[in-house]
């Protein structure tokens, strides 16, 4: 029987490579686990992995710095938007006064009857720190962040479009998803897979804005990535997705620490359908206490090392 197990990590399309650093190393804490490039075409362009202590499925998070090859994108309705990160429900204050004093404009929401912190990538991508209680995943204590506030990992996606009702219909039929959890003003939220955190889908019902960019483009959210587990299971749930007409869906890609396929929804996110490597995910080409000190390629560039290292912008760890 198919299934999602939960979340894998999100990818995003920002600007310049070292203020994406410095946001997710020096702001949040984040470990800093892998500096490799894009797999897709051959413009050379980095693609930076973050994620908790342990780099856990459900923690990562991946960016591709666009700014450089002058690739920009625009935010909008019908695209994921997003970006909420878990952290303890005690440490809202805490985050508000680190991000204020690292000149991030933060503001207190409220959603769903909990408290939020509402804040923006430097390249405008928004965040949210959203409290979880019993989440047991192990933080990053990064850059003077302590383990009792350290970020757990992903909440999970925010979504914007105009007509809710075919995503809602899309993750209840076709994506396992356990149900509308709750509602409130124009933002609905679901919960997919069986894990108790990391998992959660938000929707925002948006005819304000344009239409957003799908290509990318720095500013903008690129991909939500799910842990479907096997292979198998994940032949299962692409069959399970196409069944129901949803024929917008890749053949697998090897992605090196993952093994992938990717389906465009009826809200416009891009999802993909992740399992990590058999041999080894983000050990494979490094030790666990050795994650991102080199520069890793995939094997069809390695004969152009040195040409992409040099058109690459420099940056600091």
């Amino acid at each position: 029987m198919a299934y999602v197990e939960g979340s894998h990590h999100v990818t995003l399309s920002v600007a310049h490579a070292q203020e994406d650093v410095d946001f997710h190393v020096k702001v949040l804490g984040l470990r800093f686990i892998k500096r490799t490039v894009l797999f897709d075409g051959s413009l050379p362009i980095y693609h930076l992995y973050y994620s908790n202590a342990n780099g856990d499925p459900s923690s990562v998070v991946t960016t591709f710095p666009w700014a450089q090859a002058g690739f920009f994108g625009k935010r909008g309705t019908n695209q994921a938007r997003e970006v909420l990160l878990s952290i303890p429900h005690e440490s809202m204050s805490y985050w508000h006064q680190r991000l204020t004093e690292h000149d991030i404009q933060v503001t207190d929401v409220e959603r769903f009857g909990q408290r939020r912190l509402a804040f923006r990538h430097p390249c405008g991508i928004e965040y949210f720190f959203v409290g979880n209680s019993g989440d047991q995943r192990v933080g990053h204590t990064g850059h003077g962040v302590p383990q009792e506030h350290a970020i757990h990992g992903l909440h999970g996606v925010g979504v914007h479009m105009t007509t809710p009702d075919r995503m809602l219909e899309f993750a209840s039929e076709s994506f396992f998803s356990q149900g509308k959890l709750a509602e409130e003003g124009d933002v609905a939220a679901l919960q997919v897979g069986n894990q108790k955190y990391g998992n959660h889908i938000e929707i925002t019902f948006n005819r304000t804005d344009d239409q957003g960019t799908w290509r990318y483009g720095a500013g903008t959210y690129h991909h939500f990535a799910w842990n479907v587990a096997t292979l198998e299971n994940q032949d299962d749930v692409k069959f399970e997705i196409e069944g129901h007409g949803y024929t917008d869906i890749s053949e697998l890609k090897d992605r090196k620490y993952f093994k992938s396929v990717y389906v465009r929804t009826p809200s416009g996110a891009l999802f993909e359908l992740a399992v990590t490597h058999a041999e080894g995910g983000w050990t494979c080409d490094e030790s666990p206490q050795e994650l991102g000190t080199k520069f890793q390629l995939p094997e069809q560039f390695e004969h152009r090392r040195e040409e992409i290292f040099s058109q690459l912008e420099p940056i600091n760890i």
